[in-house]
């Protein structure tokens, strides 16, 4: 799959866990925020290049899983702040060492980089 439609977030959004991986997804609509159930996101093995920002208005997402794309750049201090966020996977992303240093310094969530 190479998008994923906005009618899709507005149409199914009480969904609490949503696998996309192994896809070739670049980016999410801007609908994705709007998700107030979801607690699970799996994006691994995509095409992804920039961190979906979206994803950090979620309040209730508590698992991202982003293993396998090719994101060098992670906003640490806007997931610092999701209240729920209890685990990322940025394994295998090409990260900056400037985010693989915020990474490994936050306290807020579990990474595994």
């Amino acid at each position: 799959m190479k998008a994923i439609s906005s009618k899709f977030f507005s149409t199914f959004t009480q969904l609490r866990e949503l696998d996309l991986r192994g896809n070739v997804l670049t980016k999410l609509p801007d609908t994705v925020g709007e998700m107030g159930h979801l607690t699970c996101i799996n994006l691994a093995n995509n095409s992804f290049s920039i961190f979906p920002d979206k994803l950090t208005e979620i309040a209730t997402l508590e698992r991202i899983n982003l293993e396998g794309n090719s994101i060098a750049e992670i906003p640490v201090e806007k997931l610092s702040d999701m209240p729920a966020l209890k685990w990322l996977n940025v394994k295998s992303n090409p990260l900056d060492s400037n985010t693989q240093s915020a990474l490994q310094s936050t306290q807020s969530f579990q990474t595994e980089c």
